[in-house]
């Protein structure tokens, strides 16, 4: 993570792009810890999803949201509680409403300061876009599995997916014009996002991770807005699952060898890098050997990477 000091995450809304009718995104221009943004809109409300990396970013795009709105109701939602995605949704407070599944909401509450204080230990540009006015808020809205939210002739479907990237992830479909927004359970072009720190943090999960988008990659949905990257088609997901399936097979199938860990760690990263050489992200291989060793199926709570 240590890169992430060196560029400001700055959401840049000038670059926003209309992916379907009243839909739209803003990229994440390749900028670390910068999240593409969605505009959904019907007839009577506007949802935001996701919120950029502290106040002023968050004041751009409620400014973009409002906007857009020309008066309608305006929603926010989040895909998952990590700062980039959630930490600008005091701006919001009072302006929108914002919904939440539960495990969401309880991650926020249990981890959202310790995550805070964590990314402004990045570096300079990450530290200011989280000054002192920054704080974690509580959804207005907290379901449990699933929440239909009707905007007028258009309803978008909130639905929280189990654990994979966290506990807490959500989905965000848009039937009608057949996108998927998914967080960081899919990014293109980079090796998935593994925040797998332990003893501090280790609910990543990478066996729940590729059950999730097995599940996704099946549901038929046309266009795909990851977390970070380029907006893509249904391949998007099917890229995902594929390459946590060859995680786990070849962590797996060193794990069964009795492999020391930092072996398997070494091996895996090296053959992920030569089928993946364009891939950014390669710091996450090792976290990603790091979780899945612990769900080998002779293994319960030991990190053997450590």
């Amino acid at each position: 993570m240590n890169d992430v000091s060196l560029s400001d995450p700055a959401v840049h809304v000038a670059g926003v792009q209309e992916i379907a009718p009243e839909l739209l995104v803003v990229p994440d221009r390749r900028i670390p810890l910068v999240p593409n943004i969605g505009i959904i809109g019907g007839t009577e409300a506007v949802l935001v999803v996701d919120t950029g990396m502290g106040t002023a970013n968050a004041e751009q795009v409620l400014s973009l949201a409002s906007e857009v709105a020309e008066g309608r109701r305006l929603y926010l939602t989040t895909t998952h509680f990590h700062p980039e995605h959630a930490f600008g949704a005091h701006v919001f407070h009072g302006r929108a409403t914002y919904l939440a599944n539960r495990a969401q909401a309880e991650d926020l509450k249990v981890k959202g300061a310790g995550y805070l204080e964590m990314f402004r230990g990045f570096g300079p540009p990450v530290a200011d876009r989280l000054d002192g006015d920054v704080r974690v808020v509580a959804p207005d809205v907290v379901y449990d599995d699933g929440y239909d939210l009707d905007l007028g002739g258009r309803c978008v479907r909130l639905r929280a997916t189990g654990r994979g990237h966290t506990k807490g992830d959500q989905v965000i479909g848009v039937p009608d014009a057949g996108v998927l927004f998914t967080g960081d359970l899919a990014e293109t072009g980079q090796f998935a996002i593994f925040p797998w720190f332990p003893p501090y943090d280790t609910d990543v999960s990478g066996i729940g991770w590729l059950t999730v988008m097995e599940r996704l990659a099946a549901d038929g949905h046309r266009t795909v807005v990851p977390g970070h990257g380029a907006v893509g088609g249904p391949q998007v997901l099917g890229d995902v699952r594929d390459y946590l399936r060859e995680l786990r097979d070849e962590t797996w199938r060193r794990r069964d060898s009795a492999m020391g860990g930092s072996e398997i760690v070494a091996e895996v990263r090296a053959l992920l890098i030569e089928r993946h050489p364009e891939w950014t992200g390669q710091e996450w291989i090792e976290k990603g050997v790091g979780c899945l060793c612990t769900e080998h199926p002779t293994v319960t709570d030991q990190d053997p990477t450590g």
